[in-house]
């Protein structure tokens, strides 16, 4: 049976019509189609702690969350989740008014956007960034303006003569990503400084997306929302998904002052109303496990990450190895090869491995043509056999 149409106007509206199917879900495809080594969508391969787990079935027994919970999250995990910010950043969110949990960063991020922006409103964005971002972005109705962290040095670096130059009178928000997907790249304490008087000079809203808070490998995660003026400027957003390995619970969180918690509510409301229920409960206890669990999670994805780094350098890539996140970005030229996005999908057949072109996440395509993303949120089997695999490159 087929559609009914009326007219020659497309069914996606035209703010969406640009994306079409995720990149993550393209290469997920192709992974299973070809049973290749999926080193492309950021999920681990195992699951997280087991007394986490068994903190969500008793939930379900007890019956906690299998009904609608609370609105704003439950209380126990709101409570947790502020005590988390004063445990590691000695920021103080009061759990009833300045934290609201999402399903997942995902949702928060939308629900954020949708609440801020009005259509026409200037949004800036580090590029490369992840896709939802663009997306919900076009479906608040706001103009994307992109700045482009470069490679230089075995890194990509911010320019910030080139973000002050960004700034318009149009401009309503800075959409931040520390530790940064994909590219890997933790903002230093000195240019989070510079972002903070730079945001609080123009008035503008920042949002910062700080899901792998708890995967710097080097130096620490510095919250923009401790600097000086913008506890009240910022939404704070985090998830349980990356730091306990459970990203199919999909619990993730808002901090901010209560004026900013309430519009993104109100955004959030109408998204998933609520989700996650047993789940939040626990994540609450996972959010208060020891200093040991925090410690001994990055030094495991420390330890993979060089797995993965050495395997892509012997393999003959040009290797960015990231200071946070569990992504690696290389770059391909050394291989003879231009374009990413045509070497991912011919990797399956060449070598039995899946990987993301990073020019995806770019407005200017050019710009990462030869960029490409690796994940190491794997075994170290499964690292260590997807390495072999690339050195048949």
């Amino acid at each position: 049976m087929s559609a009914p149409v009326s007219s020659d106007r497309p069914f996606l509206n035209r703010r969406l019509a640009a994306f079409g199917t995720t990149i993550f879900a393209e290469m997920s495809a192709l992974a299973a189609r070809t049973g290749s080594i999926n080193l492309g969508q950021g999920f681990p391969d195992t699951d997280g702690p087991a007394e986490i787990a068994q903190a969500a079935a008793r939930a379900v027994l007890d019956g906690r969350g299998n009904q609608y919970p609370p609105g704003p999250g439950v209380p126990e995990l709101r409570t947790a989740i502020a005590a988390h910010q004063q445990r590691f950043y000695g920021l103080s969110y009061d759990p009833d008014t300045e934290v609201l949990v999402t399903a997942g960063a995902t949702e928060a991020i939308a629900a954020s956007l949708l609440a801020l922006l009005e259509p026409g409103d200037e949004v800036i964005a580090l590029e490369p960034y992840y896709d939802s971002y663009a997306a919900c972005i076009a479906m608040a109705g706001a103009v994307r303006v992109p700045v482009t962290l470069r490679p230089h040095a075995g890194a990509f670096v911010l320019d910030l003569d080139e973000l002050r130059a960004a700034v318009t009178p149009r401009t309503r928000l800075l959409l931040l990503n520390t530790p940064h997907n994909p590219t890997g790249t933790v903002l230093t304490r000195e240019e989070l400084a510079a972002v903070a008087a730079l945001a609080v000079e123009r008035d503008l809203l920042v949002v910062t997306d700080e899901v792998y808070e708890h995967l710097v490998f080097e130096g620490s995660h510095t919250p923009l929302a401790g600097f000086p003026g913008m506890r009240e400027r910022t939404v704070t957003i985090s998830s349980a998904g990356k730091t306990f390995s459970f990203t199919g619970w999909k619990v993730g969180w808002v901090t901010a002052p209560p004026e900013l918690v309430t519009a993104v509510r109100s955004a959030k409301q109408f998204l998933t109303y609520v989700s996650s229920g047993p789940f939040q409960y626990a994540i609450a206890e996972a959010l208060a496990l020891p200093d040991s669990y925090y410690d001994a999670f990055r030094a495991d994805l420390a330890a993979k990450r060089g797995i993965l780094a050495d395997g892509l350098t012997a393999a003959g890539f040009e290797v960015f190895r990231p200071q946070g996140t569990y992504f690696i970005t290389t770059d391909i030229t050394p291989l003879g090869e231009k374009d990413g996005l045509a070497f991912c999908r011919a990797l399956p057949e060449r070598c039995g491995v899946v990987a993301i072109p990073n020019q995806v996440f770019y407005d200017d395509k050019s710009a990462g043509a030869t960029q490409v993303r690796w994940a190491f949120c794997k075994r170290e089997d499964v690292l260590r056999e997807a390495a072999a695999r690339l050195r048949l490159l």
